[in-house]
This record gives C-alpha cells, structure tokens and sequence, in this order.
C-alpha cells in the first residue's frame, strides 16, 4: 500500500466546506541575464571514486537553459559531464577554460575552492 505525498501547506484537515487548501507549487524561476548571474567554479573530488570534476554552481534560471549551457560547456571542452541539481558537472580539470569561455558568454564568474 503506497501513500501519495500531498504538499499541503500548513492545514492537515478542515471543516469549512468552502476551504481550499494551499499547495506548495515547485514554480521554476525565469532565467537571470548571464551578467546578472553569479555562478562558481569548482573542482571536486569526493565520493567520484578519485576522479576530478568541474562543478559549476549558482545558476539561476530554468532547467532548460541550464541544460543548454551544460551542452555548450561539454561540446567545447570536449568531454562529458551531467546537469544535476542545478549544478553542472564537467569531467576532469577545466576550471580555466571554463571560466574563459563563461566570460565569453557574459556571465560573471568566480573560483571557489582552493
């Protein structure tokens, strides 16, 4: 027997007959201007088996357009790599090609890390 989650917001139960409850709606946020983001640059190790990967995080907008720039990034620097968590995930260590190209795109960037 499975129990679907219901995102009810503050009221478990009602008497009124004309109630209607609040959900809590996942609405997605438009997509800043790559000047008005602020993303981070980092390179990452833990629980990747001692492989490194490029994180890049901070991006503010629809997942579709996270997606797009997850692609950009992969295509020109030539490997693989995911969108999850709104965070980009690049194989290896292309922190300053990353964040040339980004600069290229506008986008105000950081490194963060050591």
């Amino acid at each position: 027997m499975s129990k679907k989650k219901k995102n009810r917001v503050d009221v478990v139960y009602s008497t009124n007959p004309d109630f209607s409850y609040d959900y809590d709606d996942d609405e997605e946020v438009e997509t800043l201007e790559p000047k008005l983001q602020d993303l981070r640059i980092s390179l990452d190790k833990k629980q990747r088996k001692g492989k490194s990967v490029t994180l890049i995080t901070g991006f503010i907008g629809l997942e579709e357009d996270l997606k797009a720039l997850g692609k950009i990034l992969k295509s020109k620097c030539g490997v693989g790599g995911a969108v999850k968590n709104q965070e980009i995930i690049i194989q290896g260590d292309f922190r300053e090609k990353i964040m040339n190209i980004l600069l290229e795109l506008k986008y105000k960037v950081k490194k963060a890390g050591g």
